[in-house]
């Protein structure tokens, strides 16, 4: 069904090609990631369904002041990596993001499952890393399990995040293993439990957060958003989310207020599998409201 249009009701989504020299405030790019997923998905067909769904929603903060994002910032889209698996697939999305990071100021890729999150931050010369997720994603092996770990052992000599310079937010109850905590904690990894957040409220926490995955002289901080750390109800179109994570309002709020610091460099929105989720979309949509608080992120930073 068409959606209405309004002259003065202008949609978000449907911003201008990138083109090689192009300079931005924002570059989107597809890394539709799907095929070592440890649980079956259709991942990869998620980026086109969050630009589908980016239209109905305008670019519009309410503030006070009001802010019109589509005038604050420019914005482009750089369309999708093709068959980003496998060794030659993350060659080609290492390629690709370091090109778009080297014209704006923030590189937003859509997944696809979590293992886009190594190639990202790579292709964005990350030194920290910034997780809102349910899971450590510090598994063996190469899978949406192990990004985290491969970012730490895995990349070549120079792309390799110092353990230190990570920090784990929303990690959950009865979705991790002890062993993957001890990992954690023996490399110096920051894990922020769901229940901390709670207990500290959203401003201390990404205060923290970023001075961690933030030190160092020309820090280049990465933020995945994994969106099964939301509630279940809220992203049931995420293959592990669970009951208790996240309330949307809050996923939203963590997203803008982390990508507001000038170090963040790159972001990716990982896990949602766009052919599995309810007939109203809302994983989906959910997902595409991450991507408008990035955006409103960026725009609050100081010039």
């Amino acid at each position: 069904m068409a959606l209405s249009h309004d002259d003065l009701w202008p949609r978000a989504g449907s911003w201008p090609a990138f083109s090689v020299g192009a300079c931005a405030d924002a570059v989107l790019v597809g890394v539709p990631t799907w095929r070592t997923s440890l649980s079956p998905t259709g991942a990869h067909a998620t980026p086109a369904a969050i630009r589908d769904a980016l239209t109905r929603y305008s670019a519009t903060l309410m503030g006070p002041p009001v802010v019109d994002l589509a005038g604050a910032l420019r914005v482009l889209d750089a369309g999708d990596v093709v068959e980003p698996d496998g060794d030659a697939g993350i060659a080609a999305s290492v390629a690709r993001v370091h090109e778009l990071a080297e014209s704006a100021r923030l590189v937003i890729a859509l997944g696809g499952d979590n293992a886009l999150t190594y190639p990202v931050a790579r292709g964005a010369r990350a030194t920290g890393l910034i997780t809102i997720d349910a899971h450590f994603d510090l598994r063996d092996g190469v899978s949406n399990g192990s990004p985290v770990r491969r970012l730490v052992e895995d990349a070549p000599e120079g792309e390799r995040i110092d353990p230190t310079r990570i920090v784990q937010i929303g990690i959950a109850d009865f979705a991790n293993s002890a062993a993957y905590a001890a990992r954690a904690a023996e490399w110096g990894i920051r894990v922020i439990t769901l229940d901390e957040v709670r207990r500290r409220g959203i401003d201390d926490v990404v205060a923290e957060a970023t001075s961690i995955a933030g030190s160092g002289a020309d820090a280049r901080i990465h933020l995945d958003v994994d969106v099964d750390a939301a509630d279940r109800a809220a992203a049931p179109g995420c293959p592990a989310s669970v009951p208790g994570g996240f309330a949307a309002w809050e996923l939203r709020a963590l997203v803008r207020s982390i990508v507001a610091d000038a170090r963040v460099a790159s972001a990716d929105i990982a896990e949602v599998d766009a052919t599995a989720d309810t007939d109203d979309m809302r994983t989906v949509r959910l997902a595409a409201l991450c991507v408008l608080e990035m955006l409103a992120g960026l725009a609050a930073r100081p010039d």
